[in-house]
């Protein structure tokens, strides 16, 4: 399984690859401050200290919670949606915002001939510039294709399965998010179902990631878009205190 080839700690080196600047500018900082301790006196030494303990901290705790979702956790194994009997004779759909991890483990988990794989990613509206360096080194599933959020190029009741895994919050725009969504819906048959894997904007993450955390939505930016889009929470459950797992269904269908 593709699972398999992950190396070690390769969630940990992607993300300080991606987000390097963050991590260049948190080790300056320490840098400056233990100069500044060794060149003034006592009392205000104890305040860079204080300072440099502190981003030490912070760097840490953010390089330990993303080893735990992206290297410790079973995340990439899919084992825990087992409980959807995903057969290979279903449909299935991924799509992604120009960083795909999944495409092969999808196809290989299920077992599938059936996957259509979507990358929407458009460097004019996704302006994040993690996904750009993300993208210079991300597998490039067979035959992906190029869509526009606004149009997914499905026939309605089509698909058994859609999965979105960290890519549907790149869509910062609350009426485009939706508008894909909506998308998304009329492509389901009447017993598909969509999986969101996503960080939420919420306590865990700050302390994960700090003012990183803006760049998640918090849940209720979620529900508003789901609503919005005549798809229900089947589910919600956690992988790691730190990743929610959404399954969704076409509202009134509650199997």
């Amino acid at each position: 399984m593709e699972i398999l080839n992950r190396k070690p700690f390769q969630g940990v080196l992607n993300v300080m690859k991606f987000n390097w600047t963050f991590y260049a500018t948190s080790l300056l900082i320490i840098f400056c401050m233990q100069i500044c301790t060794f060149l003034l006196n006592n009392q205000i030494a104890f305040y860079y200290q204080l300072v440099s303990f502190f981003v030490f901290l912070i760097t840490f705790l953010s390089l330990l919670i993303t080893y735990i979702v992206y290297d410790y956790s079973n995340l990439y194994t899919l084992n825990y949606l087992n409980f959807l009997n995903i057969k290979p004779t279903d449909s299935l759909v991924n799509i992604n915002a120009g960083f795909d991890e999944f495409s092969f483990i999808i196809s290989d988990k299920f077992k599938t001939k059936n996957l259509i794989v979507f990358d929407f990613y458009n460097p004019d509206e996704h302006t994040e510039i993690s996904i750009e360096r993300a993208r210079k080194v991300s597998k490039i599933y067979p035959n992906t294709i190029l869509i526009e959020t606004s149009k997914l190029p499905l026939k309605e009741n089509s698909i058994d399965f859609i999965f979105l895994f960290f890519a549907a919050h790149e869509i910062r725009n609350l009426q485009e998010r939706i508008v894909f969504f909506q998308e998304i819906e009329k492509s389901l048959k009447h017993n598909g179902k969509v999986i969101v894997v996503e960080h939420l904007r919420n306590l865990q993450n700050f302390i994960a990631y700090t003012i990183g955390f803006f760049h998640f939505l918090p849940k209720k930016e979620w529900r508003k878009t789901f609503l919005s889009s005549d798809l229900i929470i089947k589910t919600e459950t956690k992988m790691t205190p730190f990743v929610s797992v959404f399954i969704l269904l076409k509202n009134g269908n509650t199997p």
